[in-house]
C-alpha cells in the first residue's frame, strides 16, 4: 500500500524554522529594537537640529567671551553651564564637540560634559521632594566638586599621555 503525502503549501523546513526558539527571540529583539529606534528618532533629529541652530546663532566670539582661557576659571564656568543645562547625556557629547570646534578649552568642555550628566539644578525641586533636602544638597555638592576635580585630572592625564 502506497502512502501519499499531503501538500500543505508550506515546506517542513519553514515550519521548523519558525518554531525555533532562537528565531522567535531574534524576531522579538528586532521588533523591540525597531520600536526603540522609532522612540529615539525624534530626539536624534532634535539633536541634529539643535546642533545646526547652535552653530548658526552662537558665534565663536560669543563663546570666547564666556571662557577666559584660564584652566581653573574655564573648568568652573563649564561646570556651572553644564549644571544648569538639561538634556539627555548623549547631547552633552554633541554640544561638547561643537564647543571644542569653536576653540573652547578641553578643561571647560570636560567639566561641561561631566556636570551636564551628573548635576541637575533644574531638577532640584523634584529631587528634593523625592529624596529629601539633605540628600539632594549632598549629592549635588559632591557632583559639582567631583566634576571640577575629575575635569582637571582628565585633561592633565590626557596632556601627559599625548
Amino acid at each position: 500500500m502506497e502512502c501519499e503525502l499531503i501538500d500543505v503549501h508550506v515546506p517542513f523546513e519553514t515550519l521548523r524554522h519558525k518554531m525555533n526558539p532562537l528565531y522567535i527571540r531574534l524576531k522579538t529583539a528586532a521588533k523591540n529594537t525597531l520600536g526603540t529606534l522609532m522612540m529615539v528618532m525624534p530626539m536624534l533629529l532634535s539633536v541634529i537640529a539643535l546642533a545646526g541652530l547652535f552653530e548658526t546663532l552662537v558665534t565663536p566670539e560669543m563663546i570666547q567671551s564666556v571662557f577666559k582661557g584660564s584652566p581653573v576659571e574655564d573648568t568652573l564656568i563649564g561646570t556651572g553651564i553644564g549644571a544648569i543645562s538639561v538634556g539627555q547625556p548623549f547631547l552633552s557629547y554633541v554640544i561638547g564637540g561643537e564647543l571644542l570646534d569653536e576653540g573652547v578649552s578641553l578643561y571647560a568642555v570636560t567639566a561641561f560634559i561631566l556636570s551636564f550628566v551628573t548635576l541637575g539644578v533644574i531638577q532640584v525641586p523634584l529631587e528634593w521632594s523625592l529624596f529629601g533636602t539633605r540628600f539632594t544638597l549632598l549629592r549635588n555638592s559632591l557632583s559639582f566638586i567631583f566634576a571640577f576635580l575629575i575635569s582637571i585630572a582628565t585633561v592633565t592625564i590626557v596632556g601627559l599621555l599625548s
